[in-house]
Parts: structure tokens; sequence; C-alpha cells
């Protein structure tokens, strides 16, 4: 693996600990091959610093942490899915603020970096704000998936903006086809999907800051703005010509089967908006790049929002602080650390610094790009939500509503259930 240098002060701190070495445990959510692939990212920062680094993953993590920290036995570093828990765990006094800087850093080093800084900052147990996460391993979720046989047979062309994706989803009815392929099926988890599109129309539409009072409850989630989003969702979701099977069939089919339409001939759909992970769903064989490509969910001309970007990640964290901890925060600003992963597989990123030819496959490379050029980066609404919301009625209302229901009584009725968590 080629080995680069180290930024100045990244270098600087590693070196001084190296004079110093300790034990560092890390826990995070990661087993099987994404723990081997982080065991590796970690082994080039103990060879440099000369700590001893310890990783332990979970598929329990979310649970276990809270357990850990209650109990006075926390790793010195935890790397949390959600911010939402991480952001608890602050306010209660389990985290340790980065160091100063990191803040400045992130805005001059990533993409959209103050949505960055947004992404790690939480209240402290005094109430004051504090940047606590490091954000490193990126998903992304705005993405169109299309096969681009399909579209060079009918004579379509990739949509830039989001009134030309609507012109081409009409273009597509015109020319006798179904645009779109659209699925809600999930189990116990039925809806999901439309939180995603939902969250990515409320970033088309207002300014960030209407999403941030929306995932907090600052604005209630019956505010005209987020019905305006829903409706924006049901645009496509609610037109029997616009979806595989009508509309009555978007919350019965399972998610991991709706993309399944756009491989069949004469095409089912033409397009399918899902994150990068999709691809796995996809019929065996499938090369993507060459079978089905995929571009960036557009914004609107019109509204001048740049480009907004909808996705999720982890966030790293001090949950027992010792010199150590410290510096494996200095190490993840170093291309370096970014890179090793990025050799790998899995792994995305908005650190500007970073070699994209380093990717080990150019889909990723082709994904990292749309991170690269995101003026906005907001994580999952949905993730950040009392789970009574994100994970509960925030979905159910999604069913309801792209079952037939007024997206005013929905939007009030999952207010309703915010209201009686607080």
């Amino acid at each position: 693996m080629k080995q680069l240098l180290m930024t100045g002060a990244a270098a600087m701190a590693l070196s001084a600990g190296a004079a110093s070495a300790e034990q560092i445990t890390v826990f995070g959510p990661w087993l099987g091959p994404d723990q081997e692939m982080v065991e590796q990212v970690l082994a080039i920062f103990a060879e440099q610093s000369g700590h001893d680094v310890r990783y332990t993953g979970s598929d329990s993590f979310e649970q276990q942490i809270v357990v850990d920290l209650e109990a006075g036995s926390a790793p010195n570093v935890a790397v949390f899915p959600q911010p939402g828990l991480a952001s608890d765990m602050a306010g209660r006094g389990f985290l340790t603020p980065l160091k100063d800087g990191t803040a400045d850093w992130m805005r001059e080093n990533y993409a959209a970096g103050q949505s960055w800084v947004d992404l790690g900052t939480y209240n402290g147990p005094d109430g004051e704000p504090s940047l606590y996460g490091f954000p490193y391993k990126v998903d992304l979720k705005s993405l169109v998936w299309f096969v681009p046989e399909n579209f060079e047979d009918a004579g379509y062309e990739i949509p830039a903006t989001m009134e030309e994706l609507k012109a081409l989803t009409d273009q597509i009815v015109a020319d006798g086809g179904t645009p779109w392929c659209i699925g809600l099926g999930s189990g116990a988890a039925t809806g999901w999907p439309a939180t995603d599109w939902v969250e990515d129309m409320m970033l088309r539409i207002h300014p960030p800051e209407v999403y941030d009072a929306w995932v907090t409850n600052e604005m209630p989630f019956n505010d005209p703005k987020v019905i305006a989003a829903i409706e924006e969702f049901g645009y496509f979701a609610r037109n029997d010509a616009y979806v595989a099977g009508g509309a009555g069939a978007v919350a019965t089919t399972d998610f991991r089967d709706s993309p399944k339409g756009l491989f069949e001939s004469p095409p089912q759909c033409y397009l399918h908006r899902q994150a990068s992970f999709i691809p796995a769903f996809f019929p065996e064989g499938t090369e993507v790049g060459v079978d089905a490509d995929f571009f960036y969910f557009p914004a609107y001309a019109d509204k001048d929002l740049g480009t907004p970007v909808l996705g999720a990640g982890t966030t790293w964290v001090i949950t027992n602080e010792n010199q150590a901890a410290h510096d494996l925060m200095e190490f993840l600003k170093t291309p370096e650390a970014h890179e090793a992963w990025m050799a790998q597989r899995g792994f995305l990123t908005p650190h500007t610094g970073v070699d994209t030819s380093v990717f080990s496959d150019p889909t990723l490379k082709k994904m990292n790009d749309i991170l690269l050029e995101a003026t906005t980066f907001r994580f999952d609404g949905s993730d950040l939500m009392p789970g009574g919301v994100g994970a509960g009625s925030f979905w159910t209302g999604m069913v309801d509503y792209t079952g037939g229901a007024d997206a005013e009584e929905v939007a009030d009725t999952i207010q309703s259930s915010w209201e009686a968590l607080k």
C-alpha cells in the first residue's frame, strides 16, 4: 500500500504519542469482514504511534455501549452509527470533547465541512456545545439507479436537476413505460424507505437549517414545510402511472425486491431511488457500472440550495480519555487513514485531501465524487429522531400516506406521537 506523509499536526501528535505508548481500546459496530478492514486501518495507527490498539466489535453496539458507560467500563474510543445516541451520552457527561482546532480542520478538509462539524457537535452536561464526534466512514443515500442499456435503447439522458428528473418521468410515461420502482416493505421495519425519500425532499425544497429544526422537533412534524416534503414524495409514489404495479403496490412491495423491475425485459421500470447498499439485491452477476449504474438524486435548479446529500455513517468519540485516544483522532485526519480503507471496500469519505485513485472499485470512486461535490450533508433524519418516531410512527405514517391518507393528517399523527414521548 502506498505510504503517504501525514499532515504536520497529525505527525507531531503521533510522534509525541510514541514516546509514551499506551493501550487503547476501540469499540464499534463492525464484525466479520468489516472488522478485518477497520483493524487494518488501526494497525497502521499502532505502527506509527507505538500504541497497543485493541478493537472489539458487536452487533448490539447501541445497547452495550450504554451499559459500559454507565458501569464505568467504557472503551477509550467508541464508534457510534447513530449520532443521536452519541449526543445523549455527551449530555450525560460520558464523552470527552475533541481537541481545539478540530472543528476548523474539519471545515477546511471535509467537503461541506460545516455540516460535519454540526453532526459531531453536542451539548455537554453543562448545556454548552462542543465538538465531540469525528465522522469517519460514510454511507450515501441520495442515489437513483438505472440500467444503462434501457436508457440507451429509449434515448434517455441522465437528468441534472429535479425539474429534468420530473420531465424524464413524464417522458417515460408518454413513451408507454413506467418510470419508477418503489417498495416500502421491510418486515417489522416496513415504511423506512419512504422516510429516506422525505428526508431527501426536505433538503431539496428547504434550507438545511429547516431540516435541522425538523429532526429535533423544534419545528413540529406537521409544519407546512414538512407536509410539502411528504407531498413531493407523493408526487412520485402516489401516481399510478409513475410506479410499477401502481401506487397501491408501493407499501406492499419489499424494498429488496423493488429494484428487480429494472432488469426485466421489457423493463417494468427505469428508475429506482435507493442508497449505496442496494446492489446487494440486484440479480446475481449484475456488474455495477455496466449492467446497472446510478446518478445523484438531483436538486431543484430554481431553489438555489446547492447540492445537498443525504447519508449515514459512523462517528468516532472519546469515551475514556487518554493520550492515545487523542492521537487516534489526529490519525483520522490524515489521508492515509482514509486511503487505507478506500483501498479495501465499502468505504466513502468527504476528506478532500485523499487520492481517489486508491479506491479498489470505480463504483465507490464515483459515489465518493458525489460526497466531495456536496455543499450540504445531512444524516438520515429518522435515525436522529426518538425511536418511537424515527423507527415507529414515521414508518407507519408513510405506509398510511402511500395508501391514500392525507399528508397533513399523517403529519398530525406523527407529531402527536412525538409529543407523547416528551
